[in-house]
């Protein structure tokens, strides 16, 4: 379900201001690193699929990149209505995009929806504990030295919600696992730098609507670099990306079903009888 346009609920996501941070990070000449751990995790697991595929879409906010990854692909952007054909592909990959949506469900609903049958849906996004020191530092500094907080950092699905999507989006055989990435970087300056060449710079709806004052950033600096300091440099200071990556399958009669209740041929007490060892 799309979110009611009418709705007084404020959304999470400034789309407009998303777009324009992504056109700035083209202008920086973007930085891609986690696209690229991304894309060389998607080609190992298809690479334990006895599978060929044909028909690939990928769906992302950073098209350039994917499309020299993926140069046989098709290139969809991560609007809220996805311009894809319903059963038109047997893969599409969600790159990097999902943690913006207003509507993951729906999301990931309309992916599957474009799914041939036995078709596979992979997804990749930020989750977990990510940027947890940024928005530690942030939120501590602004509250010291303003006496008020603001949206800052992206709220980040924990892997168990985020698994829990799949099913509800109609997908079989469902699976969320997750890998952490560990950045070092001289200063918060340096990462915020690199933050808004990823295109990945504060786009909350709630967010506020005026510069950051610098002795915030400062008091934000410092207690980032004392608190979450790299442990093989404390001159520099560390930060997690968690990614989350998730992989379902279209439905189809070809695919292992779970038993049927009650057609096992043992009563599971007994069952649990037969494994106890004699005393």
């Amino acid at each position: 379900m799309m979110p009611d346009p009418t709705s007084s609920v404020p959304g999470l996501t400034d789309r407009r201001a998303l777009e324009r941070n992504r056109a700035r990070a083209l202008r920086l000449g973007p930085v891609d690193f986690l696209h690229r751990i991304v894309a060389d995790e998607i080609e190992d697991r298809l690479a334990e699929v006895n599978r060929r595929f044909s028909a690939v879409a990928v769906v992302t906010g950073q098209p350039q990149f994917w499309r020299d990854a993926m140069p046989s692909a098709a290139i969809v952007a991560d609007t809220p209505v996805l311009a894809l054909e319903p059963g038109a592909h047997d893969l599409v990959i969600h790159a990097l995009a999902l943690h913006w949506a207003e509507d993951p469900v729906g999301q990931i609903a309309q992916a599957a929806r474009a799914l041939r049958p036995d078709g596979l849906f992979i997804a990749a996004c930020p989750g977990g504990r990510s940027l947890h020191e940024l928005r530690d530092a942030l939120t501590r500094a602004e509250a010291e030295v303003t006496g008020g907080l603001s949206p800052r950092v992206l709220p980040m699905g924990e892997i168990r919600d985020l698994g829990g999507l799949l099913p509800r989006a109609g997908l079989a055989l469902p699976v969320a696992d997750q890998i952490t990435q560990i950045a070092s970087y001289r200063s918060l300056f340096h990462l915020a730098r690199d933050l808004r060449a990823m295109g990945e710079g504060n786009a909350l709806a709630q967010r506020l609507r005026r510069p950051t004052r610098r002795d915030v950033l400062l008091r934000a600096a410092a207690l980032y670099a004392e608190n979450h300091p790299d442990p093989q440099d404390e001159t520099r200071i560390r930060a997690t990306f968690d990614l989350v990556f998730l992989t379902g399958w279209a439905p189809d009669a070809s695919q292992q079903k779970p038993l049927r209740p009650g057609s096992a041929r043992m009563p599971l007490a007994e069952a649990l009888a037969s494994m106890r060892k004699p005393e």
